[in-house]
């Protein structure tokens, strides 16, 4: 079993917290978390590329010149594909760059992404998450007490509006519950912060 300590906003150290070997500290999978990752921004592609066959194109419904003694070559229409303003024979079209990876290696993904959060000493445990004020320099406050750095990701219990709105200015701070948790977001961020109640919410959503 993994143990890590729990802490205040204020970043003191109130107790010790287990967490689910099966979870935080599994063998690591790369190729789960790389395919996962490739899945989350493949579907974020729009794949509305577009060109025209020459049957797409507007005009050219008339023989350019007859067929024969001009002396050049023969052409059906002026948008064939060998003309300037013509079709595209072998153009892109609109496509889905989405696809489907099954509900284990989904997991896999997830606890290797947890797993080295855990390895790098990037995660930090608090007992809870209560913020009155809606000020942005008090959450500044309290990312310098708990000596936090770069990306940072906070994961709540549930809906927490205060906090949300005192850190929605931070370019560097990303509020999730703990079933919006995903493989990008987690090796995106420098450091991850979990409410002690949404370590449980995790665990119990990944099994």
């Amino acid at each position: 079993m993994t143990k890590i300590s729990v802490k205040n906003l204020k970043g003191e150290v109130v107790k010790d917290l287990t967490l689910d070997s099966k979870i935080w500290n599994i063998e690591v999978n790369d190729d789960a978390l790389k395919k996962m990752i490739r899945l989350q921004l493949d579907s974020m592609r729009q794949g509305t590329r577009k060109t025209k066959t020459r049957a797409e194109v507007s005009g050219g419904g008339r023989k350019p010149w007859k067929q024969k003694g001009t002396g050049r070559a023969r052409q059906g229409s002026i948008r064939a594909t060998q003309w300037r303003g013509g079709g595209i024979p072998i153009g892109v079209n609109p496509r889905d760059y989405t696809f489907k990876i099954n509900k284990k290696e989904r997991s896999l993904a997830l606890k290797t992404a947890l797993t080295y959060k855990v390895k790098d000493k990037a995660l930090v445990v608090v007992d809870d998450i209560k913020f009155n004020s809606l000020k942005t320099k008090d959450a500044v406050q309290m990312l310098e007490d708990l000596k936090l750095k770069g990306k940072v990701i906070f994961v709540t219990k549930d809906e927490n509006e205060n906090f949300y709105m005192a850190t929605r200015n931070l370019g560097n701070v990303l509020v999730l519950m703990a079933d919006e948790i995903n493989c990008y977001d987690l090796v995106n961020a420098d450091m991850l912060v979990v409410e002690e109640d949404a370590v449980k919410q995790i665990e119990e959503g990944i099994k």
